[in-house]
C-alpha cells in the first residue's frame, strides 16, 4: 500500500473510531425536539410551524441518489393521501437548499424539504451520521401528532415501501 493511501485509511479508522457517540433518538410518547431550518427556497420553518397537523419529518441520507429518490417519489405519489389524513410531509437531508430546490424540482416533490447542513436536527433526532469529515442523515422517519408529540417513529426504512407504511399509520393514529 503506498504511503498516501495508507495515511488515508489511517485517517478515515481514526475518524470512525474517535466519532463522537450518536444521540439516542427521542422515545415515542416524548415531544419532539424543536428546530428552525431553511426550506429549497430559503424560507424558514419551525415545528411550531405545523402544531394543529400531524407531521411526518423523515431524514435521508443525499439528494438525488437512488434510495432517496425512490422515498421522495414515493412519499410525492402518496402526498394526496398525507394531505387528505391532515398531514404534512417535511424532508431533512444536510444537503443545501440549492441541492434541495434541484432535487425538488427534478422530481416534481410537492412538500418541503429542509436543509440541516451542520447536521444539529439530525442530531437531536439521533438520526446522524458523522464520521468527522463526512457527516449525513440516517433514512428515520418520525410521526408527530398535532401536539408535537412523537408517536410513531422508523429507524429502519425500505425506501421501496416507506410512503405506504406512513400512509397506514396516519391512518390508524388520525382516526383514534
Amino acid at each position: 500500500m503506498k504511503a498516501g493511501l495508507r495515511s488515508f485509511v489511517v485517517l478515515l479508522l481514526c475518524a470512525i473510531l474517535c466519532a463522537p457517540a450518536r444521540a439516542d433518538s427521542p422515545a415515542v410518547d416524548q415531544a419532539a425536539p424543536g428546530f428552525t431550518l431553511p426550506d429549497q427556497d430559503g424560507a424558514m420553518h419551525a415545528l411550531a410551524d405545523y402544531r394543529g397537523k400531524w407531521l411526518v419529518l423523515y431524514f435521508y441520507p443525499k439528494n438525488d441518489t437512488p434510495g432517496c429518490t425512490t422515498e421522495a417519489c414515493n412519499f410525492r405519489d402518496g402526498y394526496g393521501q398525507i394531505k387528505m389524513l391532515g398531514a404534512q410531509v417535511l424532508g431533512i437531508s444536510v444537503d443545501d437548499t440549492a441541492s434541495h430546490l434541484a432535487f425538488a424540482k427534478k422530481y416534481k416533490l410537492p412538500f418541503t424539504l429542509l436543509a440541516d447542513a451542520d447536521g444539529v436536527v439530525a442530531e437531536r433526532y439521533g438520526a446522524l451520521t458523522n464520521l468527522a469529515l463526512i457527516k449525513f442523515a440516517k433514512r428515520q422517519t418520525f410521526l408527530i401528532d398535532p401536539q408535537g408529540v412523537i408517536r410513531q417513529k422508523w429507524l429502519k426504512v425500505d425506501p421501496d415501501t416507506h410512503a405506504a407504511e406512513v400512509i397506514a399509520a396516519l391512518k390508524q393514529h388520525a382516526t383514534r
